[in-house]
């Protein structure tokens, strides 16, 4: 098993990520409702942005496929606590492409790819995904 990201606690609520492949590193933040000082991602954060970023990914391989252009989807990420206990009870993602050139047919793969991702279906079933496409 190969590892492919390591993380250091940095103190104060903070961590530092380094994905080693690509030499990228993030940084989480506790958010200020929850003791931190909300300067960067929240790791619940991360859970709602992955999500996003996985459906985009699902519809784009769709898109090569069919020859759909995607360029300039944009998506807006809302992310609700549950406070006992705290952790995350919905989230809501909209899928926004005022220009998509695309039948009905692909429109539908492309929905399908969305809510069949990876981390949709990894996500708890506790987690309600409220998706919206706009297209």
């Amino acid at each position: 098993m190969a590892i492919t990201m390591t993380g250091h606690y940095q103190g104060e609520l903070r961590t530092h990520l380094h994905h080693l492949p690509s030499k990228v590193q993030i940084i989480t933040d506790a958010p200020p409702d929850n003791h931190g000082r909300g300067e960067a991602f929240s790791p619940t954060d991360l859970v709602a942005a992955a999500l996003s970023s996985c459906m985009m990914t699902l519809m784009g391989i769709v898109a090569q496929r069919e020859g759909i252009d995607l360029g300039g989807m944009t998506s807006e990420i809302e992310k609700i606590m549950a406070s006992n206990p705290r952790k995350i009870a919905e989230i809501r993602i909209t899928f926004t492409h005022p220009n998509l050139h695309a039948t009905d047919v692909q429109k539908q793969k492309l929905i399908h790819a969305a809510r069949t991702c990876p981390v949709a279906l990894s996500l708890s079933e506790n987690i309600r995904q409220e998706i919206q496409f706009n297209f």
